[in-house]
C-alpha cells in the first residue's frame, strides 16, 4: 500500500535501508532479537560513543560515531546512504521519544526504516517513583533553555527533566529556589537502568552538590513556598508579572485577544508592534508546541520581551528588532497574525494580510481614533467582525468603591479565505 507521508515514495515490499534500535544502560543484553539482527547485518551502524561502547564486534559492518554538531552525519545518512546501504543507528532508549529518530523519520517513507525501541529513560523514572506516566510532564532540556521549566511550576506539578550535563540539577535547584519553589524535591538518576545506577534526593533549597553524572534524569515535585505565585495557562495573566514600561496589553483585553486569535498546537503567531511581548507570550503558554515571532522597532522593549519570555517560560520565543513590515522577508506564513500598532499604515496591512496563511486568524485592536476609522474602513472592504470591549475596575473613592473605565478597545477579528 501507498503511504500517503511527505517523502514516500517506497513500493509494496520494499524492505527498510534503515533501522533505528533504542538501547538502554543495559546494553547488549537488553536488546531484543529483532534489534540484535538489525545490528549484526547493518553495513554502517551511527551512534554515540557511549552506545557504541554497549555493542560487541559483530558482523562486518563500519562504525561512525556521531560528530558534534550531528546535522553533517544526518544528512549523509538521508542523501548518501539511502536505499544504498543497510544501516543501523542506536538511540538512547525510545529514539521517538526527543530522539534521533524522529529527526530522521521525518522526510523518509514509513516503508523505508524501522523503528525498534527500548524502555525510555522516562518511563524508567516513573516507575522507580511509582507515578502514573500519563499524569507526568516530560521536558527536555537537551541543548534547550532551561527557562522553559518556569511554564510547569505549580505546587504537586510531576515533571521528568531529560537533563543537559552534570550541571543540569543544581541549575534546577537554583531556579526553583529563585522562583519561589525552594520546597520542592529533586530526585535525580544517574546512569537509569544500568549497573551503576545512583539515586539522590534533596529539596531544592538546600541542593549542595556541585556536578552530578552527565547521564543522568531528574524527577521533580513541586511545592510552593510563601512566596510563590502559581500562574495559570489560561490567557490574561496579572499585569504585574510582566516588566514594563507602559506597552502593555490589559489583562482582560489580552485575554479577549488571545480568545479571538484561538491558538492551535504546532501554530505560529506573528506579534506585530509587539511592546512588553504580552500577546505573544501567552500565545506559547497555551501548548508548548505553538511559536511566536515578535517584532519590535525598539532595541530596550526587545530586550524586555525576551526578559518576560523567559521568566514565564516561553524562552523560545523569537524577537526580531527593525521596521515592520520589512523585517518579514525572508519568514515562513504564520497562522495568525496580531496587530498592536502600526494599523494607520496601508503597506503594514497589506503585508501582513499578504503573509498570512490562507485560513489565519488576524486581530487588530484600535485605542485612537484614528485607527478604529481604520479598522472599520477595512472590515467593509475585508470582512470579520467589530467589537467593542469596555472594561472598568473597581477603584478606591474615599471609603468606598467606584467604577474607573479604561480606555475603549475596538477590535477586529477576520479570518483569510
Amino acid at each position: 500500500m501507498q503511504s500517503d507521508r511527505p517523502g514516500d515514495s517506497t513500493t509494496p515490499g520494499e524492505q527498510p535501508w534503515l533501522t533505528i534500535v533504542g538501547i538502554g544502560e543495559d546494553g547488549w543484553d537488553g536488546l531484543t532479537a529483532p534489534a540484535r539482527r538489525a545490528i549484526e547485518s547493518a553495513d554502517i551502524i551511527f551512534g554515540g560513543a557511549r552506545h557504541l561502547s554497549h555493542v560487541p564486534a559483530v558482523g562486518k559492518a563500519a562504525r561512525v560515531t556521531w560528530p558534534s554538531p550531528m546535522a553533517p552525519a544526518v544528512q549523509e545518512i538521508l542523501t548518501e546512504h539511502r536505499r544504498q546501504r543497510r544501516i543501523a543507528v542506536l538511540a538512547s532508549g525510545d529514539p521517538m521519544l526527543y530522539g534521533v529518530g524522529v529527526t530522521l523519520t521525518r522526510e523518509l517513507g514509513m516503508g523505508e526504516y524501522r523503528v525498534i525501541p527500548q524502555i525510555s529513560a522516562f518511563s524508567l523514572a516513573c516507575a522507580r517513583m511509582g507515578w502514573a506516566a500519563a499524569e507526568v510532564t516530560l521536558i527536555s532540556l537537551v541543548n534547550r533553555p532551561i527557562e522553559q521549566l518556569n511554564r510547569y511550576l505549580c505546587p504537586g506539578q510531576r515533571v521528568v527533566i531529560y537533563s543537559e550535563d552534570g550541571a543540569t540539577p543544581r541549575a534546577i535547584a537554583r531556579l526553583l529556589t529563585d522562583s519561589g519553589y525552594g520546597s520542592s524535591m529533586l530526585y535525580v538518576f544517574e546512569n537509569l537502568g544500568g549497573s551503576t545506577e545512583n539515586h539522590r534526593e534533596a529539596i531544592a533549597c538546600s541542593w549542595s552538590i556541585e556536578r552530578c553524572g552527565d547521564l543522568n534524569l531528574i524527577a521533580l515535585l513541586c511545592a510552593g513556598n510563601a512566596n510563590a505565585r502559581p500562574l495559570s495557562l489560561v490567557p490574561g495573566l496579572p499585569e504585574e508579572v510582566f516588566e514594563t514600561e507602559g506597552q502593555l496589553t490589559k489583562r482582560e483585553v489580552r485575554a479577549a485577544t488571545l480568545a479571538r486569535l484561538a491558538p492551535l498546537p504546532g501554530e505560529q503567531l506573528w506579534d506585530v508592534g509587539a511592546g512588553s511581548g504580552t500577546i505573544g507570550i501567552e500565545w506559547m503558554r497555551t501548548h508548548p508546541s505553538c511559536s511566536c515571532i515578535a517584532f519590535e522597532v525598539h532595541d530596550e522593549r526587545a530586550r524586555r520581551i525576551m526578559m518576560n519570555a523567559k521568566r514565564l517560560g516561553t524562552p523560545a520565543l523569537r524577537v526580531i528588532v527593525g521596521t515592520a513590515p520589512a523585517t518579514f522577508d525572508g519568514l515562513q506564513s504564520p497562522d495568525a497574525i496580531f496587530i498592536g500598532g502600526g494599523l494607520t499604515s496601508e503597506s503594514m496591512f497589506e503585508e501582513c494580510w499578504a503573509r498570512l496563511k490562507s485560513g489565519g486568524r488576524l486581530v487588530a485592536n484600535a485605542v485612537t481614533v484614528g485607527s478604529e476609522a481604520t479598522l472599520a474602513t477595512r472590515q467593509k472592504v475585508f470582512g470579520g467582525e467589530l467589537v467593542r470591549i469596555l472594561v472598568a475596575r473597581a477603584e478606591p473613592i474615599g471609603n468606598d468603591l467606584g467604577w474607573k473605565p479604561m480606555m475603549p478597545i475596538t477590535q477586529w477579528t477576520v479570518v483569510k479565505p
